[in-house]
C-alpha cells in the first residue's frame, strides 16, 4: 500500500472526539446563567426574546420552510427569518405587557407558520415552536419571581446531567438508553445524571439553601432535560440534518445547546402548576 494510500485512511473517531462540543454546550449554559445574573427588566426580556427567535428560525428551517418545492422563488429562504421576527415580537409583547391575556401573543408565530410547514411536520412545528416560546417566557418568570438562585439551580442540573452523562457514559459504557434516537447516550450516563442531580439537591438542602423537595425534584428535572435532548435528536433525524444550524461554528446551532434546557424548564413549569416547586435560596 502506498504512502498516499496510508495517509488517506482516517483513524476511527475516539470516544472523546466530541468533547469540544460538550465544553461548548457548558460554556453556552454558563453564559445564560451570567446573562440572567446581570440582566433584569427590559434587557432580560429582550435577550430571551432574541434567543427564542433564533431557535425558532432553526425550527422553521427544519420543518419545511426552506423546501423550494413548498416555497419557490427568492423569498422562500427568507420565510424562516420572517417567522423568527414574528416570534421575537410575540415574545416581547407577552413579556412586556402586564396582563394575563398577553401570553396569548405567543400563539402568533404558530398560527403564522403552521400553514407553511411541510404537511407531515405541521404538528412537529407547532409542538416544538410552543415549547421554544414557553421556555423563554418561563425563564424570565422564574428569574423575576424566584430569584437568580432558582435559575442557577436549573442550569446546574442541566450542566451536571450533561457532564456526568458524557464522562460516565464513556468510562462505564454499557447498554444504550435509546439507540434509535441517540446512539451515544447510555444507561450508565443517564443514571449518573440523575444521581448527580439528586446530590445537588441534597447539598443545597444540607447547606440550608433549599427544602427537602430538591432531593427528588432535581432528578425529575434532570430526566426532563434528557428527554429534551432526545426530542431534539428525533427532530434532527426527521429533518435529515446533523445540527439544527451552523450558527455556532463547529458546534451546531442554538437548539443543539438549548434542548436539555427546554425539557428542564418545561418540567419545572409543570411542577409549579402542580404546586410542588422546591425552594432555592
Amino acid at each position: 500500500m502506498s504512502a498516499g494510500r496510508v495517509n488517506a485512511v482516517k483513524p476511527p473517531p475516539g470516544k472523546w472526539a466530541d468533547l469540544s462540543r460538550r465544553v461548548a454546550s457548558t460554556l453556552v449554559l454558563l453564559g445564560i446563567g451570567i446573562m440572567l445574573a446581570v440582566a433584569t427588566g427590559v434587557w432580560l426580556r429582550l435577550a430571551m426574546a432574541l434567543i427564542s427567535a433564533i431557535t425558532f428560525w432553526e425550527l422553521a428551517a427544519m420543518t419545511g420552510w426552506k423546501n423550494p418545492r413548498l416555497h419557490p422563488g427568492i423569498f422562500g429562504a427568507w420565510r424562516p427569518f420572517a417567522l423568527a421576527v414574528i416570534a421575537f415580537m410575540s415574545q416581547v409583547v407577552a413579556q412586556m405587557f402586564d396582563h394575563p391575556a398577553a401570553i396569548l401573543a405567543l400563539l402568533f408565530p404558530l398560527v403564522a407558520g403552521i400553514p407553511g410547514a411541510a404537511t407531515r411536520d405541521r404538528w412537529t412545528y407547532a409542538i416544538f415552536g410552543l415549547a421554544i416560546l414557553l421556555v423563554a417566557y418561563g425563564l424570565v418568570g422564574f428569574r423575576e419571581q424566584f430569584g437568580l438562585s432558582f435559575v442557577l439551580w436549573l442550569m446546574g442540573i442541566v450542566i451536571l446531567s450533561d457532564t456526568a452523562g458524557y464522562f460516565f457514559g464513556r468510562i462505564i459504557g454499557g447498554p444504550k438508553f435509546w439507540p434509535s434516537l441517540s446512539p451515544k447516550k447510555t444507561w450508565s450516563g443517564t443514571v449518573a445524571g440523575w444521581i448527580c442531580a439528586a446530590l445537588l439537591g441534597a447539598v443545597l438542602y444540607a447547606t440550608g439553601h433549599g427544602d427537602g423537595l430538591l432531593i427528588w425534584i432535581s432528578p425529575l428535572v434532570c430526566l426532563a432535560g434528557q428527554m429534551g435532548d432526545i426530542a431534539e435528536s428525533w427532530l434532527k433525524r426527521r429533518a435529515g440534518v446533523k445540527d439544527s444550524s451552523n450558527l455556532i461554528p463547529g458546534h451546531g446551532g442554538f437548539m443543539d445547546r438549548f434542548d436539555a434546557v427546554t425539557g428542564a424548564v418545561l418540567a419545572t413549569m409543570l411542577i409549579e402548576l402542580l404546586d410542588y416547586l422546591p425552594t432555592v435560596t
